[in-house]
């Protein structure tokens, strides 16, 4: 996938501005074959009647798969037109996620740097994990590399919805 006049450069986003991405429930199948790829099968993702013994009381989802999962929704909410992953800071693992929970990511920008002479910049951001019962269930920081226009002279086009907070919906 390539970027598209919808994907926000640089210059485009604030410090302070939050978005929510939308749902996505966790599987056992995404369990599984998170456990296959990773080589994690420690019985507490994948067998039941072993995590009916623990204090979980039933599986959970390896906290590595939700990150994964969590990024993915992050690339799109808000779509940015991200370069690099670059750091993953302060990162806290708070509650377990459960077969059939539905997560959904908190982004908010916390600061911004100019690199490569305006031909991009480093965001940091703050980001929360929540379920479907809005219980954070992991946060932490994230740092980006996101390409900016570096002096093309670009603006938004009306064919591209301009920023807002929160949520990234353009105004009415």
């Amino acid at each position: 996938m390539s970027f598209t006049p919808a994907h926000f450069y640089f210059e485009d986003v604030q410090i302070g501005q939050e978005w929510e991405s939308p749902g996505r429930t966790i599987t056992q199948t995404e369990i599984v074959n998170f456990a296959g790829i990773s080589g994690d099968f420690n019985p507490i993702h994948i067998d039941h009647e072993f995590a009916a013994g623990t204090p979980f009381r039933r599986p959970i989802a390896h906290g590595l798969l939700v990150f994964s999962i969590a990024s993915g929704l992050g690339a799109y909410s808000p779509p940015m037109r991200t370069l690099a992953f670059l750091k993953v800071s302060e990162w806290n693992f708070r509650g377990p996620v459960f077969i059939g929970d539905t997560v959904r990511v908190i982004a908010k920008i916390l600061k911004k740097e100019t690199r490569g002479r305006g031909r991009r910049g480093e965001i940091v951001w703050q980001r929360q994990i929540l379920n479907q019962e809005r219980k954070i269930v992991q946060e932490g920081i994230t740092i980006t590399l996101v390409e900016a226009r570096g002096g093309r002279g670009e603006t938004n086009s009306p064919e591209r919805p301009s920023v807002s907070q929160p949520g990234g919906e353009p105004p009415t």
